[in-house]
């Protein structure tokens, strides 16, 4: 039998030692509106209208809305609406604005570099079972000790909407055994039987999410009538760090032709982002997860 229990709060303002301590104690931290919403709207607009005429905003509430038929990750309509997203130079800009790097500092207590595979998730409606599994990004990634995950929502998001759940303490038994399952990405890690009880919370537009790469963590499923549900994320690491090979490719690039960096930067009206990780020291193709 599993049970929830609320997120943690913590606060930009508290000193980076108290945040550090409490990060190594449950693996992850909440932080309630550290984005401005307006930037999150702002954002939320340009990635919805890239999933027109399948998902629009409704015109009262402003909340995306399934038009169409439902998907998710990898479904047809995913791979068509995907690379528009990814082409959005705002949505790549999102991750590297200062006051994101000033947080991811305050969490590392060092200078931190953003991974370039930024990452977009798009949960429709009845599309019961597809949601992600528990799963650990130290796998997936294939993640050295310092990565984290940032993931920040881009609308107000309640139970039906499905949350983000994780599992509070599971980073300090490394990385775990995984079986195939269904869902987004496909496998599902190991839990222990004393690990019972999910941290969960309905979270505000804005509200910012930090895990550590070996926390479990899930989705629960979409249960609303019409509602879909948006929200972005990446990695970063310690600069300096291990960084597998594969995440300087876009996220689905390996699977979607045509979905590359070329075909993303096309239509960028500035130049600074474009290959910033060329020079970073630490690329590899060693499988850091194994370690």
């Amino acid at each position: 039998m599993t049970s929830n229990a609320p997120l943690i709060l913590s606060t930009a303002c508290e000193p980076g030692s108290v945040l550090q301590a409490r990060f190594q104690e449950y693996g992850y931290l909440h932080f309630k509106g550290y984005i401005p919403k307006a930037r999150c709207e702002n954002l939320l607009q340009q990635i919805v209208a890239q999933c027109e005429p399948h998902i629009t905003a409704d015109p009262e509430s402003g909340l995306p809305m399934l038009v169409d038929e439902p998907f998710f990750e990898t479904d047809a309509v995913w791979d068509l609406v995907y690379p528009k997203i990814q082409s959005l130079e705002s949505f790549h800009r999102f991750f590297h604005e200062p006051d994101i790097i000033r947080l991811m500092e305050s969490v590392c207590g060092k200078p931190v570099f953003v991974y370039p595979m930024k990452m977009a998730r798009i949960s429709t409606p009845k599309k019961l079972g597809y949601e992600t599994p528990p799963h650990q990004d130290a796998h997936s990634h294939q993640a050295g000790d310092t990565m984290a995950g940032i993931w920040v929502a881009l609308q107000d998001i309640d139970e039906a909407m499905g949350r983000l759940k994780l599992l509070p303490g599971s980073h300090k038994s490394g990385v775990r055994p995984v079986h195939q399952a269904e869902g987004v990405g496909g496998v599902q890690c190991e839990i222990f039987p004393h690990e019972t009880t999910w941290h969960v919370s309905d979270v505000e537009q804005g509200d910012v999410i930090i895990f550590h790469s070996c926390c479990v963590h899930k989705a629960e499923p979409n249960i609303a009538e019409k509602a879909s549900r948006f929200s972005v994320d990446t990695r970063f690491c310690d600069y300096g760090a291990p960084m597998f090979i594969t995440n300087i490719e876009p996220h689905h690039g390996w699977r979607i032709p045509a979905l590359n960096w070329e075909s993303i930067f096309c239509d960028w009206q500035h130049d600074e982002l474009k290959y910033y990780w060329k020079d970073y020291p630490a690329i590899t193709d060693k499988l850091l997860a194994e370690r």
